[in-house]
């Protein structure tokens, strides 16, 4: 409860979210946390939760929104839409209520933002006052959601407090200080662990599965992993086509074992305790055992591998007197980043007349373009390769440009866009096609080369392909165009500039 505790005007909010991922269940807890430094007492709920007439009993409600696919509203959302769509609702029906919109999206698709756009007109038409205007949070932004969400709280908060100034003798708390833990672990007796019930084996709408296959789908050299899971049930189940399959699934026992170790929890992995719910303004994850054991916890309820929410790092930021570790936890949180500067390993020829040859394919064109814009002036050779034309050509207009205006020789690979059936082109198979070409520049003019871009096989096949023009056209043995090769590299004509 607040430390307020006035009958005359109760500060109270409701915050309902709407979800799929979990990303606005997670917005929802912070606007929460962010209330309760003004005094407010939050109620924080899925929208499927509440009805019309849970709705007409509020004066204050937040709506925290996602959209899904193609601008609809996340499933958990559908029911609460429809009703409030009903042609029988009188245009005054929410007069009295004060309400604000966020909306979780991203940019990149059309219809940004659409199911909290779609919600906020709504309430306006059915009379709603809003006391804030809607947030729209977006995954393109480099902060992501949080980008807008942080603000749009803070701008929410400053409305509260013209709305219900905190009484006298009574303080904001700071954002320094460190939130309330939402729960508190009890110890329990061995008994109690062994009755109480498995969450998951109390709801029906769940079902134990083994895996029965795991087939991938996709070729195994290409790059995308596409899976086909096949599943066995002890019981009979009953499902239409294009249901969901939400899975719960089981870590294994070998990573459990290695993470509680990490922890230094594992002498206490197997202690029975209960998880009792302390602060009613957070939510907690579904499913969650009343009564279980850090063992079965992380193995079958958190799961340890997921990627952190930028929420994790604000925790831990709480919890360290370590200022290095305070200050790469405030690189994470900050909404923006220095940017150093070092030598990288590429250095050019002391004379400008010298040719180079730049070979970078895919991201590895970024320290080639410096390289020929630099010498734009100068003979100039650029190998780049990518997946297709029309798909990831980076620059390719500019290259071509060059190459008809500055005297560029541009020879680009694109491996997908041959014929089906056809042996791929990458930028070692160009090289080694103009293996003539490519011998008169480094074995008569001196060339300097330069490669950049993934250290996978792509620097060793470019430069066997320079092998194969030394031997083929240079009159060397394969161990002496080699050994020349070797060389270069030595003399610092040929500089690789590559990252795993």
């Amino acid at each position: 409860m607040s430390t307020l505790e006035t009958e005359e005007e109760p500060r109270e909010l409701l915050i309902l979210y709407a979800t799929e991922t979990g990303n606005a269940q997670d917005a929802a807890d912070y606007i929460a946390r962010q209330c309760r430094r003004i005094e407010f007492d939050c109620h924080v709920a899925s929208i499927e939760q509440c009805s019309l007439t849970d709705l007409l009993s509020q004066e204050i409600v937040l709506f925290i929104i996602s959209t899904t696919g193609s601008g609809v509203e996340p499933r958990s959302m559908t029911t609460f839409w429809h009703n409030l769509l009903r042609s029988d609702l009188p245009p005054s029906v929410f007069e009295d209520l004060y309400y604000s919109v966020f909306g979780l999206g991203d940019s990149a698709y059309e219809k940004f933002c659409w199911a909290a756009k779609k919600l906020s007109r709504r309430m306006e038409s059915l009379g709603g006052v809003q006391i804030q205007e809607r947030g729209e949070g977006d995954e393109q932004h480099a902060l992501g959601i949080d980008g807008a969400l942080k603000p749009w709280t803070d701008e929410v908060i400053e409305t509260l407090l013209e709305m219900f100034p905190l009484p006298p003798g009574i303080e904001m708390i700071p954002v320094s200080d460190i939130p309330p833990a939402r729960v508190q672990l009890i110890p329990a007796e061995q008994e109690t662990l062994e009755k109480a019930q498995d969450p998951l084996k109390t709801d029906l709408t769940y079902h134990t599965a083994t895996v029965k296959a795991n087939t991938r789908m996709t070729a195994s050299d290409w790059y995308q992993d596409v899976r086909l899971f096949e599943f066995s049930f002890e019981e009979d189940i009953s499902y239409s086509p294009g249901d969901v399959a939400v899975i719960h699934p089981s870590a294994s026992s070998k990573d459990v074992d290695g993470f509680l170790e990490t922890m230094e929890w594992d002498e206490e992995a197997d202690e029975p305790f209960e998880i009792e719910q302390v602060m009613f303004d957070q939510t907690l994850p579904d499913h969650l055992p009343h009564t279980t054991t850090l063992r079965e916890l992380f193995s079958r309820f958190l799961d340890f591998n997921a990627v952190p929410r930028r929420t994790f790092f604000q925790y831990l930021r709480y919890f360290t007197d370590d200022e290095l570790e305070k200050e790469k936890l405030d690189e994470f949180l900050s909404p923006g980043g220095a940017v150093g500067l070092k030598k990288g390993m590429i250095k050019l020829p002391p004379k400008t007349e010298t040719p180079i040859i730049c070979v970078g394919p895919g991201t590895g064109i970024a320290p080639m373009r410096a390289v020929i814009e630099e010498r734009i002036q100068s003979a100039n050779t650029l190998y780049f390769g990518c997946r297709s034309a029309s798909k990831d050509h980076h620059f390719g207009d500019e290259w071509k440009k060059y190459a008809e205006e500055k005297g560029l020789v541009y020879r680009a690979a694109f491996s997908r866009d041959g014929k089906e059936g056809e042996k791929r082109t990458y930028v070692q198979d160009l090289i080694r096609e103009d293996a003539e070409r490519i011998w008169k520049l480094v074995g008569e003019q001196e060339a300097w080369v330069f490669i950049s871009g993934s250290s996978n096989k792509m620097p060793a096949a470019v430069k066997e392909s320079i092998v194969f023009a030394v031997q083929e056209y240079g009159g060397y043995s394969e161990e002496l165009a080699k050994l020349y090769v070797h060389d270069m590299v030595r003399e610092g004509r040929l500089i690789e500039e590559c990252w795993s």
